[in-house]
C-alpha cells in the first residue's frame, strides 16, 4: 500500500486578513495541491476562533473542493460527531461522497475542547456516549433501507435516509484518538486511526499504536489496521531555511494551544483536568529545539524524506496529514513553496 500524503487545512485567517482573503488564499493552495499530485486534502472543523480560521463547516467546504477537483481525496479531520444531528450528517456526508464520486474520507472525533460544546448547548461530559451513538446511527443510516433506532439521545422510527453514499457500505471512516483507552476501542470497531502530537511527543505514540494493532488482531479483523499521523511539516530548499521560516508561527501556536488547554481544564465534563493543566503549562514553555525534536517535521526535501521514512518504519504509519501552516503566521507564498517541494521532491521517494 502506497504511503498517503495529505495536507491538513484550517483555512487559516492570518492577522490583518479579511475572511474573503482567507478563503481565496486557501483555495489557491487547494488548487495547487490537486495540480501537484497530493493524495488528500484534510479539512479541520474549527468554531468560534475568528483570529485563526474560517473553516467551521467542513462538509460544505468538501463540496466546494469536490466541484473544483477531479482526483484528490477530500477528508474531514475531524467532523466533531457529538455536535451534529446524525440524520442530517448522514445525508450531508453521503451527498459529498456522491458529488465527489467516492473521494470522501470521513474522519471523525470528539474534539478536546469544551468551549464549542458549551456554545452549542451540548454537555461535554456526554461527548463519548454521543459520539458512539452518532457513529452507530450513521452506519445504519447509510446501509439500511429504513432505519429504526432507539438510543439515549436519539430515536428514529422507519426513516429512509437518502442519498446513500457512493462508496459501499460507506466512505472510509477514520477516528481521531488522543487518550490511551481510545486506541483499542477504535481497533475493535475496525476503523483506521488518526494520531497526533499536539499534546505529546512522537516517541509517546508507539505504545498506543501497538495497543491498537494488538486489539485489531484480537478482534479478528483482516490486516493490521491503518494509522495516519497529523503533524506540522515544513519543507524548504535548505535545512536552515526550513528551521527559520516557520519558527515564529509554530511557537505562537504552541503558546496559543497551551493557553486553551489550561482554560479547558476548568470546564465542566473534562476528565483528567490536572493532566490538561500540566500539558498546557508545558506547551507554553516549550523551546523550539524541543518542538523540532519531538513534535514537528521540518527540513530540506532530503531531511523531511528521511524523517518520514524513519517514522513510517518505527510507527508503521500508512500516511501523514501535513499541517503546512501551523500557527497561521507562515506567509501564503512560503506555504505554497513548501507544499510544492513536498509534492515534487518528497512524495516520489515513497511511491
Amino acid at each position: 500500500m502506497a504511503f498517503e500524503f495529505g495536507m491538513f487545512h484550517e483555512f487559516q485567517r492570518t492577522a490583518g486578513m479579511s475572511e474573503e482573503e482567507a478563503f481565496a488564499t486557501s483555495f489557491e493552495q487547494v488548487d495547487a495541491a490537486e495540480r501537484w499530485g497530493l493524495d488528500a486534502m484534510w479539512l479541520a472543523e474549527i468554531h468560534l476562533a475568528p483570529e485563526r480560521s474560517v473553516l467551521s463547516a467542513p462538509l460544505t467546504m468538501a463540496s466546494a473542493i469536490a466541484a473544483r477537483t477531479k482526483r484528490m481525496k477530500i477528508g474531514t479531520a475531524v467532523q466533531v460527531l457529538p455536535l451534529c444531528h446524525p440524520l442530517r450528517l448522514a445525508e450531508e456526508a453521503a451527498t459529498v461522497d456522491q458529488l465527489s464520486h467516492g473521494r470522501l474520507i470521513f474522519g471523525v472525533g470528539r474534539s478536546g475542547f469544551p468551549r464549542t460544546y458549551e456554545a452549542y448547548g451540548v454537555p461535554y461530559g456526554e461527548s463519548r456516549d454521543r459520539f458512539a451513538e452518532t457513529l452507530e446511527i450513521l452506519k445504519r443510516a447509510w446501509t439500511e433501507p429504513a432505519l429504526s433506532y432507539s438510543g439515549k439521545y436519539y430515536s428514529f422510527d422507519n426513516v429512509k435516509v437518502t442519498p446513500k453514499p457512493y462508496q459501499k457500505p460507506w466512505p472510509e471512516i477514520r477516528i481521531a484518538a488522543n487518550s490511551a483507552d481510545t486506541f483499542p476501542a477504535i481497533a475493535k470497531l475496525g476503523h483506521a486511526v488518526f494520531v497526533a502530537v499536539r499534546l505529546g511527543t512522537l516517541e509517546e505514540l508507539e505504545p498506543n499504536i501497538t495497543a491498537y494493532r494488538n486489539a485489531w488482531k484480537e478482534a479478528g479483523h483482516p490486516g493490521e489496521g491503518k494509522v495516519f499521523l497529523r503533524a506540522p511539516v515544513y519543507v524548504a530548499e535548505t535545512d536552515e531555511q526550513a528551521r527559520a521560516e516557520p519558527e515564529e508561527s509554530i511557537m505562537y501556536f504552541y503558546r496559543y494551544l497551551g493557553e486553551r488547554l489550561v482554560d479547558s481544564a476548568s470546564r465542566a465534563g473534562v476528565r483528567a483536568a490536572d493532566e490538561r493543566t500540566r500539558r498546557g503549562d508545558r506547551l507554553q514553555h516549550i523551546t523550539y529545539e524541543e518542538a523540532l525534536r519531538d513534535k514537528i517535521i521540518v527540513g530540506s526535501p532530503a531531511r523531511v524524506t528521511d524523517r518520514l521514512l524513519d517514522l513510517r518504519e518505527k510507527l508503521g504509519l500508512d500516511g501523514i496529514l501535513c499541517e503546512m501552516n501551523c500557527g497561521t503566521k507562515i506567509p501564503h507564498q512560503q506555504v505554497m513553496k513548501s507544499l510544492q517541494l513536498l509534492c515534487e521532491k518528497v512524495m516520489p521517494r515513497f511511491n
